[in-house]
C-alpha cells in the first residue's frame, strides 16, 4: 500500500509565508514525477508545481515567483515553499506522486488527503 501525508498547512496573514510537506511511504520502486494541486472552493482541482525526477520544475503562472517546488529522494519528501501568499491562494493542496510499485508494475498516480491553506487577515 502507499501513503501520501501532507503536512503543513494553516492559516496565515496575506504576505506570509508557509511550507508544505508531503512524505511518500509504503512500498515504492520507483517515483518520478511529484507535484501539487489545489482546488479552492467552487472551483475545479488545478496544477500547482511539479517537479520530475531529475529536478526540472514547472509552475502554474498564478504562483511563478512566489512558490518553490523541491523534493529530497533519499526521504520520497516533496515540499513547496510558499512566499508572499495572497487570499486567493486559499485552497486544499493536495499532493501527487506519479510513480511505481514495482518494477514489473504500472506507474501510477497516487494523491494524498489534503491539507488546507487559508490565508486571511
Amino acid at each position: 500500500q502507499v501513503q501520501l501525508v501532507e503536512s503543513g498547512g494553516g492559516l496565515v496573514q496575506p504576505g506570509g509565508s508557509l511550507r508544505l510537506s508531503c512524505e511518500v511511504s509504503g512500498s515504492i520502486f520507483s517515483i518520478y514525477t511529484m507535484g501539487w494541486y489545489r482546488q479552492a472552493p467552487g472551483k475545479q482541482r488545478e496544477l500547482v508545481a511539479f517537479i520530475t525526477s531529475g529536478g526540472s520544475t514547472n509552475y502554474a503562472d498564478s504562483v511563478k515567483g512566489r512558490f518553490t517546488i523541491s523534493r529530497d529522494n533519499a526521504k520520497n519528501t516533496v515540499y513547496l515553499q510558499m512566499n508572499s501568499l495572497k487570499p486567493e491562494d486559499t485552497a486544499v493542496y493536495y499532493c501527487n506522486a506519479d510513480l511505481k510499485r514495482a518494477l514489473g508494475s504500472t506507474q501510477d498516480d497516487y494523491w494524498g488527503q489534503g491539507t488546507q491553506v487559508t490565508v486571511s487577515s
